[in-house]
């Protein structure tokens, strides 16, 4: 959840540049303090559903433009700033770089396999198709009855409408990405 509260500070700030508005006329309109909506600005504060309400209805804007990415944004994703989606110590590990958007046809996740572990995926549904590059160790990936060999800074593409695993049979982390499609 922390691209959301990333967008909505730079869609906040953006938002109210645009329309030449100081933080004490946007808190004059929203009823949300000064202070408060320069922590939301900076990223510092995670702004509750009412919150957000308040500023929807002060600024007269839609719900979707103070959330969403502006699709002509440079957005720069730090690892270790990203909290895991998924994860089980000493398993394995899920990093959502850059997951569902509405209007977009692709997701980006980063995933970490311990040694000896696995990870089971359920299906995507129709027409959806996995891309997935191996950085570092050997992957096992089994999908419909058949088990793949992909070795580091190799690639895979499979359609992914019904579950499949991924597994480290090797020694070491097992890193790797993995880019979904669909139409």
């Amino acid at each position: 959840m922390e691209y959301i509260t990333k967008n909505v500070a730079r869609n906040l700030k953006r938002i109210r540049k645009s329309r030449k508005m100081s933080l004490d006329m946007v808190s004059e309109q929203t009823g949300i303090s000064k202070s408060m909506l320069g922590q939301i600005e900076r990223g510092e504060s995670v702004p509750t559903v009412e919150t957000l309400g308040k500023i929807v209805s002060g600024l007269r804007v839609s719900f979707t433009s103070l959330v969403s990415a502006v699709k002509t944004d440079t957005i720069l994703v730090e690892k270790e700033e990203l909290i895991p989606s998924k994860n089980i110590d000493g398993e394995y590990k899920v990093y959502e770089y850059f997951p569902y958007e509405e209007d977009r046809t692709f997701e980006i996740y980063m995933m970490e396999v311990e040694e000896g572990a696995s990870y089971t995926s359920g299906g995507h549904g129709e027409n959806t198709y996995e891309y997935l590059t191996v950085f570092t160790g050997v992957l096992t990936l089994e999908v419909e009855g058949k088990a793949y060999e992909i070795k580091e800074e190799n690639s895979i593409r499979f359609p992914v409408y019904c579950d499949h695993t991924y597994s480290n049979y090797g020694k070491g982390l097992v890193k790797f990405s993995i880019t979904f499609t669909w139409d």
